[in-house]
């Protein structure tokens, strides 16, 4: 009984070891397919030639040399028997056998039988080399990239204009304003003519032409053709109020009301009427005003 116990035992072995070696021939044979495809994509681009509007392919024969070749395996390996149609994927084969893991990862010395495993791994120390914000978790390429948009959260504004002194976290975003007081405007809608500072602005003014909306709330389906008013308008939805006032604790969901609000506080008013040179805090006041005072 012992002896019928371990023989088999010596039978569920070989079965693992054999459905094993089936297993790395099988991927063996979907490596060679894959390379002998991209020798024929590269053979296609390298001969296909255009004369007028008929298009020759000079890579028939080398298909057809390729296709006998696959029929014709020669190069037999000598520890299981597997043939294969050149001696490039009997060495790549050979690799299963002896062990050999040719390509090393530069990063952490890790090794590979096949160049595509060390390419998929590579992958692993790319993200590591991204830059994550830890306040809002976005990805940056760069370090400078991730540096500006921290400001966002830090709300400094390292960069000043010396006409008007209005701040901005990005250098970029100042460059863009200061065009306002030097009056260039090089972005021109072809649709209307209207003239803009900045390549985004003229995007985001080009929407209103091509009534396209693409941003849309998750919430209500309502869809808006700038991802600011998306933005503003779920905060309808969440109840958030990020913007709260210097000088008490009012909140607000846009930046502008919260502007508008403290002015209660500084007494500023800057919309003054020509008329009579009344002061108001809101635009819209001053509109309300010269429309019951001094229309005609």
């Amino acid at each position: 009984m012992a002896f019928i116990k371990e023989e088999s035992e010596d039978i569920k072995i070989e079965e693992v070891f054999s459905l094993k070696q089936e297993d790395t021939e099988e991927q063996t044979e979907l490596i060679e397919e894959n390379e002998e495809n991209e020798e024929l994509s590269e053979i296609d681009e390298k001969n296909h030639v255009k004369i007028g509007e008929q298009h020759l392919s000079c890579s028939q024969t080398k298909q057809k040399d390729l296709k006998k070749r696959r029929d014709n395996k020669s190069f037999t390996c000598t520890q299981c028997g597997k043939s294969f149609t050149c001696q490039y994927y009997l060495d790549v084969h050979m690799r299963v056998h002896t062990g050999e893991k040719p390509f090393t990862c530069d990063q952490c010395g890790k090794c590979f039988a096949h160049k595509g495993n060390l390419k998929k791994h590579m992958n692993i120390h790319l993200r590591e080399k991204l830059y994550t914000c830890n306040q809002c978790g976005k990805i940056f390429l760069r370090a400078p990239d991730l540096k500006t948009h921290l400001t966002v959260h830090t709300k400094e504004k390292p960069h000043s204009c010396h006409l008007c002194g209005k701040s901005f976290s990005c250098l970029q975003n100042l460059k863009e304003h200061q065009k306002i007081h030097t009056g260039v405007r090089e972005y021109v809608c072809f649709e209307c003519e209207k003239t803009f500072t900045s390549a985004k602005s003229l995007k985001r003014h080009e929407r209103i032409h091509t009534g396209e909306k693409q941003y849309k709330c998750s919430h209500c389906n309502k869809r808006f053709n700038q991802s600011g008013d998306l933005k503003t308008h779920e905060r309808i939805h969440s109840g958030e109020k990020p913007y709260k006032c210097s000088h008490c604790d009012k909140r607000f969901s846009v930046s502008t009301s919260r502007k508008t609000h403290e002015r209660i506080h500084t007494g500023e008013k800057p919309y003054h009427c020509t008329e009579c040179g009344k002061c108001f805090i809101q635009s819209s006041n001053l509109h309300r005003h010269t429309k019951n005072y001094h229309s005609k």
